[in-house]
């Protein structure tokens, strides 16, 4: 997994950006309906697609480390590979689909709070 550190830094410096936003919109988050929720919610999305995509890493250079006992590719291991081969492909193969839909709520739920943003919704917010 080439890619897992480049996806990781991506999680952790939008994790440090958001971090740094809501610092700024500390009043909004507090009296505005919604967002702190929404907020919490993002966080948690962003640091477990962190973290699921350092374990991508460490789990890519498992397998590269035991490809040599009957791997295939990546996620494909070959009749006979070991049990601890086998476990760490199957695991990517999960992986390879769970990263990118983390990747894809964090953008969704970017979106949501860029919603909540627009004047009328804070407005609108803040009345409740």
């Amino acid at each position: 997994m080439r890619w897992a550190p480049v996806q990781t830094a991506a999680f952790a410096t939008h994790l440090a950006a958001d971090l740094a936003i809501a610092f700024e919109n500390k009043g909004r988050i507090a009296k505005q309906d919604g967002v702190a929720r929404d907020t919490v919610i993002k966080t948690a999305v962003t640091v477990a697609g962190a973290a699921v995509t350092l374990y991508s890493g460490i789990l890519g250079k498992k397998v590269q480390k035991l490809a040599s006992e009957g791997s295939e590719g990546a996620t494909e291991p070959r009749p006979g590979a070991s049990d601890e081969l086998k476990a760490a492909q199957q695991q990517l193969k999960a992986l390879q689909w769970v990263i990118p839909a983390f990747a894809g709520a964090v953008v969704v739920l970017g979106a949501k709070h860029g919603e909540m943003q627009r004047p009328k919704n804070v407005f609108a917010g803040l009345r409740q």
